[in-house]
């Protein structure tokens, strides 16, 4: 069996829907709780397949989560070895800072179901099932595209919302694990950060009720299609 070391940083953000896929091509997936349990960067470098998953901080942040110093440097470990990497929101902005780019707070913060506007590189690559659908999106830091990094998609508020490295490295500014049941957590979770930006538990709901079995459908397609793409690469 091949190894999944998923980094968690808030336990209701967690592969969601992700799991299936990843599961499906042979993976064992193992979470590591980094605020709680911390990370060695040989973990990290070992497995199979790295997910850094989403999180209410932000990569600036050191001084109140000192754990996110050890886990960049870790990613960046793994970047430098050219091991397969999956970022989403947090994760994906963790990965840009470890190639150097710049990550930093975004004028506005950008929450719900919005369509990405994909480029042609991100037609041609595995986020391509997602062109027309709605995604989530729940963040207020973004980053600058990495040197060496291909762009594939952005959003009216964000300009870069998925780049990949090669074939190995996939990284996501929106949310595609999002689970229709699971939901319920972010809504509890995230209550005041809603009621701070003016939106509505109900309206945002609705509109996973709405988009999120689709999307859903969508995401686990984009995730086996980049799995495939490693056993190719790697063949």
């Amino acid at each position: 069996m091949k190894s999944c070391l998923a980094l968690r940083h808030l336990d209701f953000e967690d592969l969601g829907v992700l799991a299936a896929p990843i599961e499906a091509r042979g993976y064992t997936i193992r979470y590591v709780d980094v605020p709680v349990e911390g990370l060695r960067p040989e973990d990290a470098l070992d497995t199979d397949l790295l997910v850094v998953l989403g999180g209410p901080m932000n990569v600036d942040q050191v001084d109140l989560y000192p754990w996110l110093a050890s886990e960049r440097a870790a990613i960046t470990r793994r970047l430098a070895a050219g091991r397969p990497t999956l970022g989403i929101c947090l994760g994906a902005q963790l990965i840009a800072q470890a190639l150097g780019a710049s990550v930093g707070r975004a004028p506005q913060f950008e929450i719900g179901w919005i369509p990405l506007t994909l480029n042609d590189a991100g037609r041609a690559s595995p986020i391509a099932v997602l062109e027309g659908l709605q995604v989530l999106h729940w963040h207020g830091y973004a980053f600058d595209l990495p040197a060496g990094a291909v762009g594939l998609a952005s959003t009216p508020l964000c300009s870069q919302q998925a780049f990949k490295i090669g074939d190995t490295v996939l990284a996501l500014q929106f949310h595609p694990e999002i689970d229709l049941v699971e939901f319920e957590h972010w809504l509890e979770g995230n209550a005041d950060d809603l009621a701070g930006h003016g939106i509505e538990a109900e309206a945002l709901r609705r509109e996973t009720q709405e988009y999120g079995a689709t999307t859903a459908a969508a995401a686990r397609a984009m995730v086996d299609t980049w799995l495939g793409g490693l056993v190719t690469s790697a063949g």
